[in-house]
């Protein structure tokens, strides 16, 4: 989770959502993502898309078994349909997503007993830490624009 939060804290320099996430399988990162919607104007540029495009490259295949996906926040329907998708075992997310969560907080697809794969959900690995670095991002969102749309999350 550590050099998920890295990769999270990478997005400074940019006005993306501080997310990231890292794709571990035995014991070594293959694919590393950050958000990058708004640097790459892409809706699909979230942080596990990403880390989930470099993990399959790096394997050479689209099923991503053996492997673990640290996330810093809960990941949405689009990132927990990927999730699904590439067979993607087991997901260690920090934060919560109260608005948007599709790992168990609105809804949870990457569970979801109905599909023909699950992946074992963690959740709470370096919450506090993880929360932090995107109550700091909306911070400083609100005091350089003035206000915030308060829907503004990941997803």
């Amino acid at each position: 989770m550590r050099a998920a939060l890295v990769e999270a804290r990478a997005t400074s320099t940019s006005d993306d959502v501080p997310v990231g996430a890292v794709v571990v399988r035995d014991g070594r990162i293959i694919g590393r993502g950050r958000n990058q919607r708004e640097l790459l104007q892409d809706p699909t540029a979230h942080a596990e898309i990403l880390a989930i495009t470099a993990a399959a490259a790096e394997v050479g295949h689209w099923r991503l078994e053996r492997c673990t996906l640290y996330v810093t926040l809960e990941p949405c329907a689009m990132c927990a349909g990927a999730i699904v998708l590439a067979r993607i075992p087991r997901v260690v997310f920090g934060a919560p997503d109260p608005k948007a969560g599709a790992a168990g907080s609105v809804m949870n697809v990457a569970s979801d007993p109905r599909l023909n794969h699950r992946a074992v959900l963690d959740s709470g690995c370096l919450r506090d830490e993880c929360a932090e670095v995107l109550r700091e991002f909306f911070r400083r969102l609100r005091s350089s624009k003035g206000d915030v749309d308060a829907d503004r999350t990941q997803g």
